[in-house]
């Protein structure tokens, strides 16, 4: 069985936009997948990238244009500007990793519920009350959230490390086991051919 690491942090709009389709494509060539959230700022640091806040606002406005060519091809709802984001995203990847670690639910539903949550509900996945909510729609007990603090901030830090050894430059990013790398969601279709080989 073939397995791609998908390094991703739970604040990108892109992440969120590619986050179904990808679940499919593993599901469709039956490729099992290590979840692997990261500090965006720490790998932009170490690999010449910048945070939007620091980005020139011709940078900005393309990327506002493409968020919404993006949506409206993909049929995707997004609110451009969403109350909450920026927002520390430690939390939440804590949770991914937990629950990936506890193994009872589904990662993948997971990861999309928290992207939702940012991108169209308006909530702040920084709040415990909705990293719960989240994990409790993809099947993993709640408490989740309140254990395996200390382990989720080591394997996150362990995640941008070894995005960092492994070539990984933003997010989302999908590294397969044979070496291929993949930058963004509009790569999926890229992605799905490759393990179609």
């Amino acid at each position: 069985m073939s397995h791609i690491d998908y390094y991703f942090t739970v604040l990108s709009p892109w992440a969120y936009f590619g986050g179904h389709r990808f679940t499919e494509i593993a599901g469709k060539h039956g490729v099992s997948v290590t979840y692997k959230p990261v500090d965006i700022g720490q790998l932009f640091g170490r690999t010449g990238g910048q945070l939007p806040k620091d980005r020139h606002p011709s940078r900005m406005e393309y990327r506002m244009q493409e968020l919404k060519r993006w949506s409206k091809a993909l049929d995707m709802p997004i609110n451009f500007t969403p109350a909450h984001w920026p927002t520390n995203g430690a939390p939440a990847s804590y949770a991914v990793i937990a629950a990936q670690s506890a193994g009872t639910g589904d990662v993948g539903a997971l990861v999309n519920a928290l992207m939702r949550s940012i991108w169209v509900d308006e909530k702040d996945i920084a709040d415990d009350a909705v990293i719960k909510a989240c994990l409790s729609e993809a099947g993993f007990d709640p408490s989740l959230a309140d254990s395996g603090l200390l382990m989720g901030a080591e394997t996150y830090a362990t995640n941008t490390d070894d995005a960092v050894n492994a070539g990984v430059f933003g997010s989302p990013f999908y590294v397969c086991d044979d070496g291929e790398k993949f930058w963004g969601q509009d790569r999926l279709d890229l992605l799905d051919a490759h393990l179609s080989a």
